[in-house]
């Protein structure tokens, strides 16, 4: 069977439309959607989910916002539930609450937001992290919210304690800390360390391996679940492939896009426990979701997958 790149597969669903792209949807969910447990509960959570930076934010600042919808419908019918946001990601919380709502599926997503009012690695206003929280609150419309994470290592000192409390409130299921700089892993680090998180978000894709070197062996070690964001490296991976096809050796691990192809590497690092890339469309959920059906790569595999990548020209 002839692999599929992304560009074969957008051509292919924008010949047929949306609509009927979606009519073919159930095909994949019945296949099985992989998950990992959440390290420090045992709760299982499907292995991709949803990001709300980059398009879907541009998205959710439009007047139009009818593609998030089908979005959110995509992402429950094939049986994914995690969904990343941040207040500091335009509008993407506070319209995708309220498409959430307006669906009747508030209950069905695996909310997980952050918390940053610290300016530049300076001091976070208490008052000011509880206000940005509690909107958080008001926006979903839940009387626990799944997961809340300081942004970005952003005061942590001040920040996590209030998370920590709510979370002892009974208001927030877990908690975490997330950072997308290098500069900051550091700080990440001596934080996973000293403190009881139940996850960490970082950055990390098969051309973007910075965090295997220790934050995801010590993420294992304490039993802290990882968030993996940009496993695309935004669209750098995208560019870098080009109109390349698939090696022929990406059907021994059911890879039959680039996206599955990224995807799948990140996902095989059993350190993490859920793949959040961002997308607006549907048809790249899909896609996207393809990552968590089949097999996985293992670690001899994974080498092999990065070595090829390392030997393509950068983007």
């Amino acid at each position: 069977m002839k692999m599929l790149t992304r560009r074969d597969w957008l051509a292919l669903t924008l010949a047929a439309g949306t609509a009927r792209f979606l009519d073919y949807a159930p095909l994949l969910a019945q296949r099985r959607l992989l998950t990992r447990p959440v390290p420090s509960s045992g709760e299982q959570l499907p292995l991709v989910g949803l990001g709300s930076s980059a398009t879907f934010s541009q998205v959710a600042s439009a007047e139009d916002v009818t593609a998030l919808r089908e979005v959110f419908k995509t992402l429950v019918s094939e049986g994914a539930s995690v969904f990343d946001t941040a207040p500091s990601y335009g509008a993407s919380e506070q319209v995708a609450a309220r498409i959430v709502n307006e669906l009747g599926l508030t209950e069905k997503i695996f909310w997980a937001t952050k918390v940053n009012v610290a300016r530049q690695g300076g001091a976070a206003d208490p008052a000011a992290a509880r206000a940005q929280i509690e909107a958080s609150f008001s926006r979903i419309n839940k009387a626990k919210i799944d997961l809340i994470q300081v942004h970005n290592m952003g005061d942590v000192a001040t920040q996590l304690p209030i998370l920590k409390e709510l979370k002892q409130r009974g208001r927030l299921r877990y908690v975490g800390v997330t950072t997308t700089f290098e500069p900051q892993y550091s700080a990440l680090i001596s934080t996973m360390r000293a403190e009881p998180l139940d996850f960490i978000g970082v950055d990390y894709a098969i051309d973007n391996r910075q965090a295997e070197a220790t934050i995801l062996p010590l993420a294992r070690e304490r039993k802290i679940g990882v968030l993996a964001y940009a496993p695309f490296g935004r669209t750098r991976l995208f560019r870098r492939v080009g109109n390349r096809p698939l090696p022929e050796w990406a059907k021994e691990f059911d890879a039959t896009t680039w996206a599955q192809f990224f995807i799948k590497y990140v996902a095989g690092h059993p350190a993490i426990t859920v793949v959040t890339p961002a997308t607006s469309q549907a048809k790249n959920l899909i896609d996207n979701i393809g990552g968590a059906t089949g097999a996985l790569p293992d670690e001899a595999m994974r080498k092999r997958m990065a070595a090829f990548v390392d030997a393509l020209p950068s983007a």
